[in-house]
């Protein structure tokens, strides 16, 4: 025991103690450039990410209003007939869809997308629907469905 220590008692021992220093606070900022290159990347990436997502669902706007038309039509065929050809006029250039009619019509329905499965029956009431009076559709108002939901934006044909 050293001199100092001697003949004291244990409170007073540890009355001596020095406090150990408390440790630097540590920073929440990286140390090292290449967490700055990750975050900078990672941020870019989110950036165009949503970039992209907008500007997807900016030229998919005319694709959710003809389907909530479809909706308000029900099942009558000469309004979804309407619905389609303005669908696909607000898709692909006018010179191009303003004229067809008929069997050019349906072919161009068919061609512009992969799923398209049209009956002899419904292309005839399809191709009759702005004419005359035809019998309201579940059939035709479903192919539509499915047609402003696959086709392919003009471009891609």
């Amino acid at each position: 025991m050293s001199v100092e220590t001697e003949g004291k008692s244990l409170v007073e021992l540890l009355d001596m103690l020095v406090p150990a220093p408390e440790p630097q606070p540590i920073a929440m900022t990286p140390q090292t450039w290449g967490w700055l290159v990750l975050a900078a990347v990672l941020a870019a990436a989110i950036v165009c990410g949503v970039y992209l997502y907008l500007r997807r669902r900016r030229s998919n706007a005319y694709r959710r209003a003809a389907l909530a038309e479809l909706d308000a039509a029900g099942n009558d065929t000469a309004k979804v007939s309407k619905i389609l050809r303005r669908t696909a006029l607000a898709a692909y250039p006018r010179a191009q869809v303003a004229s067809l009619h008929g069997q050019e019509w349906i072919r161009f329905l068919r061609q512009s997308s992969d799923n398209m499965m049209i009956s002899d029956h419904m292309s005839q009431l399809l191709s009759e629907a702005p004419y005359k009076n035809t019998p309201p559709s579940p059939e035709i108002a479903q192919m539509a469905r499915v047609w402003i939901n696959t086709h392919k934006p003009y471009g891609r044909l």
